[in-house]
């Protein structure tokens, strides 16, 4: 898709929405067996368990803030 394609307005969630279910489907599909292949079974890095714990604590942050 070219980045100029997606307007302002338009939210990537808007922008999937217009693709078929049967392509947003087949894109999983794919997305999932490179990643099952690649690292699947591996340990997570320190560098991911960060990122993943600030993640958290940004979530935990917004629904404080609601």
């Amino acid at each position: 898709m070219k980045p100029e394609a997606v307007t302002s307005t338009e939210t990537p969630t808007r922008v999937l929405a217009s693709l078929g279910a049967e392509i947003r489907r087949r894109l999983g599909h794919g997305l999932r067996s490179v990643y099952e292949r690649t690292s699947d079974g591996l340990p997570l890095t320190t560098e991911q368990i960060q990122l993943l714990l600030r993640l958290r604590h940004r979530e935990r942050d917004l629904q404080r803030s609601r």
